[in-house]
């Protein structure tokens, strides 16, 4: 007879790591300190609303991938728009038309006062 116990047994791939994005009610001082740090302490057996639960390298819903392998363990690639060769080129920059003349404009500074009032900033 096995030592292990039916709870430790997974039926499901174990290369999947699973994230839960959850959502906690706190006070203002801990929101205020929780944006500062990015982090907080949250009290003990404190309940907790499961927004989703995903994938942390494949980013994709537990529902959806629960009984297949992790595809970030291959590559990247559905998480980047597919294949990169095979995506559309960039347009090139539109040209001025033959005969066109180009007459220069006002420059206005990025910096200081003049920035400011011409909304640039």
């Amino acid at each position: 007879m096995s030592n292990t116990s039916d709870s430790t047994k997974s039926t499901k791939p174990a290369d999947h790591e699973w994230v839960v994005a959850a959502e906690l009610p706190v006070p203002a001082d801990v929101a205020r300190y929780a944006d500062f740090r990015g982090s907080f302490l949250s009290r003990a057996q404190q309940r907790v609303t499961a927004l989703e639960v995903y994938c942390k390298g494949c980013r994709r819903p537990y529902e959806d991938v629960a009984d297949e392998k992790c595809s970030a363990l291959l590559d990247n690639r559905h998480l980047i728009g597919g294949d990169q060769s095979r995506r559309a080129k960039r347009l090139p920059t539109p040209q001025a038309p033959a005969g066109a003349r180009m007459v220069p404009g006002h420059t206005y500074s990025r910096r200081g006062v003049e920035a400011y009032v011409h909304r640039l900033v």
